[in-house]
């Protein structure tokens, strides 16, 4: 694999740039992908999740001239921090489905259509990761923020939302584009989206398997030292937080 390219823009298509911000580590794969979306290179540029308060990351994003308007995919600060320093450096107003994330603006609506960077830009509220996750369509291609990673999977808030939102977007058409919030583009979301979730289905199974030999009362690190065993120590943590979100699932399933 090639080095990362920090600070430098880089064209993924005809409107949508990304500027990686240098911030690796097990959860952000090689670091924040930073998204510039626009019409044409004169068109004032819509900014999707400026990353940390890192001002050297910022003051690059800051250089790709006029920003009509920030978008943030959810609030986690490796996507968020940064929004209120960079927008007032801009000049540019922030809109978030969280309302508390937004500056000068109303927050975001599920189904709404944008208009931008000289763009039509679709907001799908996708929950999951977080439960004011959003994922933004721009003509056959979709930011997904942390909802789908461009490798490996995401870490959970609520299973059954997460599963929701993947079949939202395997029914986009096939070939649209992910361009996510860590990680490569893909190149067919929706064949991606449909992988996550037999991946889920199958982390669901091994989950009651643990459940039958541990006991309905297992703690979420108990599930995780059967189902991830084969995993990286390392990632054990968030793991946890994706098991908890699985057995709530199975839970809520049992009293409904």
């Amino acid at each position: 694999m090639s080095a990362p390219a920090y600070g430098v823009l880089r064209q993924v298509s005809a409107t949508a740039s990304v500027l990686l911000e240098n911030n690796p580590s097990s959860m952000t794969l090689e670091g924040t992908n930073s998204w510039v979306l626009r019409a044409t290179p004169d068109t004032p540029a819509v900014v999707v999740d400026p990353g940390y308060r890192d001002l050297e990351h910022l003051e690059l994003l800051a250089g790709v001239g006029e920003v009509e308007l920030v978008l943030l995919t959810h609030f986690h600060p490796d996507h968020a921090e940064g929004a209120p320093w960079f927008a007032e450096r801009a000049g540019a107003p922030v809109r978030a489905f969280d309302p508390a994330l937004c500056l000068g603006a109303p927050s975001l609506a599920d189904g709404e259509v944008i208009s931008a960077g000289g763009l039509a830009i679709r907001v799908l509220h996708t929950p999951g990761h977080t439960g004011d996750s959003v994922s933004l369509v721009l003509d056959d291609q979709v930011l997904t923020g942390d909802t789908v990673l461009g490798r490996g999977t995401t870490v959970l808030h609520d299973l059954g939302d997460y599963l929701r939102s993947l079949r939202k977007l395997i029914e986009l058409p096939p070939g649209t584009a992910g361009l996510p919030g860590h990680g490569p583009e893909l190149s067919d979301l929706p064949s991606t989206a449909r992988e996550y979730l037999a991946h889920r289905e199958q982390r669901l199974d091994q989950v009651r398997s643990a459940l039958g030999t541990l006991g309905a009362d297992a703690t979420p690190r108990q599930v995780v030292e059967v189902v991830y065993a084969d995993v990286d120590r390392a990632l054990w943590a968030p793991a946890e937080l994706s098991v908890q979100a699985q057995l709530d699932y199975l839970r809520s399933e049992e009293q409904g």
